[in-house]
């Protein structure tokens, strides 16, 4: 799937952003909305000079709360961001070097811990901001697999559906250096996006779709 993708759609440039804390903001500020809503929470934070640790650090609780207004739910978003900064400078100097340099396991779980943060949101952090080789399952990725019956039982919205997805991606790419791993994450998140916003869609558009002959072989096979 990532080789037809990739063929099909080329190079994605994730993430969209010029720091790993703009990834991280971006990352938070996701959740539940579009990107263009993401965007202009950024651009407010940008005039605010605070897309940086410090300048969100100083930043009081309820301008930060304006300022990604665009983006919805602030009143768990803004306090959420304030968590992460707080973690960062209790136990890792506010560094975010130090942050990256930590074990992958250890990482994932010190986010999860955090409030606001789900696995999707801890991997896309992992992954995108700190570089370790973490797969990043979405709802895109989800309707692939649902459709192309990659795992039995479909997989739902729950953790243990989210960490079997995970886990499916993970196999995929398990013969890769760990490197290359981190890029083939990267890409094939990216490009799972990019086919399930032209194809696999809530009501399926399968016309022209670059997985279209994958599709066809298990309805062959059955």
């Amino acid at each position: 799937m990532h080789d037809r993708l990739a063929a099909a759609y080329g190079p994605q440039h994730w993430w969209p952003a010029k720091t790993r804390f703009e990834v991280i903001l971006g990352a938070y500020l996701t959740q539940n909305t579009a990107w263009k809503a993401v965007e202009r929470s950024l651009a407010n934070l940008r005039a605010a000079d605070a897309l940086t640790v410090n300048g969100l650090r100083k930043l009081p609780l309820e301008e930060l709360a304006r300022c990604i207004r665009p983006s919805g739910f602030v009143t768990r978003k803004a306090p959420a961001l304030k968590a992460f900064v707080c973690l960062l400078d209790e136990e890792f100097s506010g560094s975010l070097d130090k942050f990256a340099a930590g074990s992958t396991a250890v990482l994932r779980a010190r986010l999860l811990e955090l409030p606001n943060v789900g696995p999707e949101t801890a991997d896309a952090i992992l992954l995108y901001a700190l570089g370790h080789p973490v797969p990043v399952a979405d709802e895109y990725l989800r309707r692939v697999i649902t459709r192309h019956r990659l795992l039995v039982p479909a997989p739902g919205h729950n953790r243990a559906a989210y960490e079997s997805m995970a886990e499916l991606t993970r196999q995929a790419f398990a013969s890769d250096a760990p490197k290359k791993r981190t890029r083939l994450f990267n890409e094939f998140h990216a490009l799972t996006v990019a086919v399930g916003k032209a194809h696999c869609r809530r009501t399926a558009y399968c016309a022209d779709c670059p997985l279209a002959k994958d599709l066809e072989m298990l309805l062959i096979r059955q």
